[in-house]
This record gives C-alpha cells, structure tokens and sequence, in this order.
C-alpha cells in the first residue's frame, strides 16, 4: 500500500484549511443535499465532502458511513488531494496504490473511487475533495464525469463562502 502523499507545500495548505474555519462543525444541509445528489445520481453508496488535515481526512458531509473522519494515510481522498484533475480508480484492486489498502481489503470493501480536488479560491491550494465510492467496480461516462466535476464545484464554491457571522 502507497501512503497518501504530503505536499512540500504542506504548511500553507494546512493554514489555508484552517482559515475556512470548517474543521470539526456541525453538518450542514448546503453539504449535504450535495453528497444526497451524488448517492441518488450515480446510484453508489457513499458519497463525502472531505477536508484533509494533518492527520486525518474528515467529513463535512458524509452519505453512506457511519463516521465522520479516517485517517490521512490510507485514505483514497489525500491521493486525489494532489490531482489536478478528477480521480478514477475503476477498479482499486488494480490500481498498486490501493491494492492492499485496508479499506479495499476489509470493510467496508471500496471497489470504485471517484474525486475531485476542492480549493482554497484565494490561496489556490488543496483543502478537501469531493467523491463518490462503491462496492463494485464501476465505469464512468463522460456526462457522468461531467456531474461529479459540477458537484465538486458547487461543494467548493460552498466551503468558499464566507457565512455572516453572529454579533
């Protein structure tokens, strides 16, 4: 198994996650009814809004688990952290990376993996990803693709925006 990677440009990026001021708060319906949109679209079982963190990639929405967080190191989402485009792994038995990784292996037994990285606007760097997963393996279209990259932006647009806050 391949440890998810860690960017030379790390420090920055962790501020950058910071600034959003996201980490650990309550789920949020402008979250959610995305990754709900996702699971009823492309028809899969789980579908998050990641923030990846020093240590661990955490859920502002999730659909299909029962936690809020794992850990960074074997995640699927701190891979897609670093790509500049969308990530398919069509079936993670084949991919060397993923191979062996204890979520294809064990429970809950991923066999498909869609994301796309979500940025900081302003600073430009990574600070979570979109995805949607499977227990099957799985092919994409290109509409489909087109889909996921549309809800990636919605969810970055929305970790984006700046909240009123109260007085």
């Amino acid at each position: 198994m391949q440890k998810a990677p860690i960017p030379k440009f790390e420090k920055e990026r962790l501020c950058a996650v910071e600034e959003l001021k996201i980490l650990d708060t309550a789920a949020e319906e402008r979250f959610d009814k995305i990754t709900r949109e996702a699971i009823a679209y492309f028809k899969v079982p789980i579908s998050t809004v990641t923030i990846v963190d020093a240590e661990r990639e955490w859920f502002k929405s999730v659909q299909g688990l029962k936690t809020r967080q794992g850990p960074r190191d074997i995640s699927f989402c701190g891979h897609a952290l670093l790509a500049r485009d969308i990530v398919i792994l069509e079936d993670t038995r084949n991919d060397p990376r993923f191979a062996d990784n204890p979520m294809v292996v064990d429970k809950p037994g991923i066999r498909f993996y869609a994301g796309k990285s979500l940025y900081h606007q302003s600073k430009r760097l990574p600070i979570g990803v979109f995805c949607i997963k499977d227990y099957q393996p799985r092919k994409m279209t290109m509409k489909e693709v087109d889909k996921l990259l549309t809800l990636a932006k919605e969810a970055e647009d929305e970790l984006n925006r700046v909240l009123p806050t109260a007085f």
